[in-house]
């Protein structure tokens, strides 16, 4: 990262601490991101108030770049996996009885709100638009929750919204225009072997690097046939090949991790046949 943006990044935390009530939501990912460019891109937008929409094909880090962010931000985090059936209270809160009175017990999004949170908005196009209807004023200048029989909630300065979504998943839907233009975009681009590398060995330090090659080759074929319409984007699986990974290196036979973590999520038997011949290429 540039070191300008670090010097930024300290400044945004000063200026803005953290309630130690919710200093159990800041937690260190797992992974580092790979990708200095996009994660320069992604911080620039969130320091000047921005909101992200991170976008692109499977398996180019969406989700470790989001959580990266919350982290070298020093801010909570809570994250929203969108599904057919989210609506707005699942995003806002609901009404609930303590203490002999009718309470808004506080969603995601306006929890986010009141502590100045990066709230992270998972697979955004698979929400329907009535559900994000409730989002525009929040997403846009007013900066506020307006919820009907509730004073209305205005947002912590710090707090950010990180959508992502993937192209052409089932369930999914196009995102409305109004919606869109209350985020800035980022394109993540395919991970290149460099970074699958990297990647692989992070998520599992105890594989062989004949096993880690092995595997990086095998992603990226996978992918390619994908890309070129031969097969679906099911075996394009990162977890599944870190998970495949990880039992290799406690001592699994590669063909049959590849068939745990890969080749068996191809329910189809032509597709399942394909990425088969695809898989002893590499691993015979």
């Amino acid at each position: 990262m540039r070191e300008e943006l670090k010097t930024e990044l300290e400044r945004f935390k000063a200026r803005y601490p953290v309630d130690p009530a919710a200093q159990g939501r800041i937690s260190k990912p797992p992974v580092e991101f790979i990708g200095e460019e996009i994660l320069n891109l992604a911080v620039s937008a969130l320091l000047q108030g921005e909101n992200v929409l991170l976008c692109g094909e499977k398996a180019t880090g969406k989700n470790i770049l989001a959580d990266n962010l919350a982290w070298l931000f020093g801010r909570p985090s809570y994250n929203i996996s969108f599904h057919v059936n989210t609506d707005s209270s699942t995003l806002i809160g609901t009404d609930t009885f303590t203490g002999g009175e009718v309470r808004l017990r506080r969603g995601p999004v306006a929890q986010a709100a009141q502590e100045g949170g990066f709230c992270i908005l998972d697979e955004i196009n698979m929400a329907k638009n009535e559900a994000m209807a409730v989002m525009h004023s929040v997403l846009d200048y007013r900066r506020l929750i307006d919820v009907p029989g509730y004073q209305p909630i205005p947002m912590h300065p710090a707090t950010r919204f990180i959508a992502t979504m993937n192209y052409g998943y089932a369930g999914t839907r196009e995102l409305n225009e109004a919606l869109v233009s209350r985020f800035v975009v980022i394109r993540m681009p395919t991970l290149e072997e460099g970074q699958l590398r990297r990647l692989l060995l992070a998520d599992a330090p105890g594989a062989s690097e004949e096993d880690v090659k092995r595997c990086v080759g095998l992603f990226l074929d996978l992918n390619e046939k994908a890309v070129n319409g031969e097969i679906s984007t099911r075996p394009v699986d990162m977890r599944g090949m870190v998970a495949a990974l990880r039992m290799m290196a406690d001592g699994m036979a590669a063909k049959d991790a590849i068939a745990l973590g890969i080749t068996n999520k191809c329910f189809d038997e032509y597709e399942h046949q394909l990425v088969q011949d695809v898989v002893m290429t590499r691993f015979a």
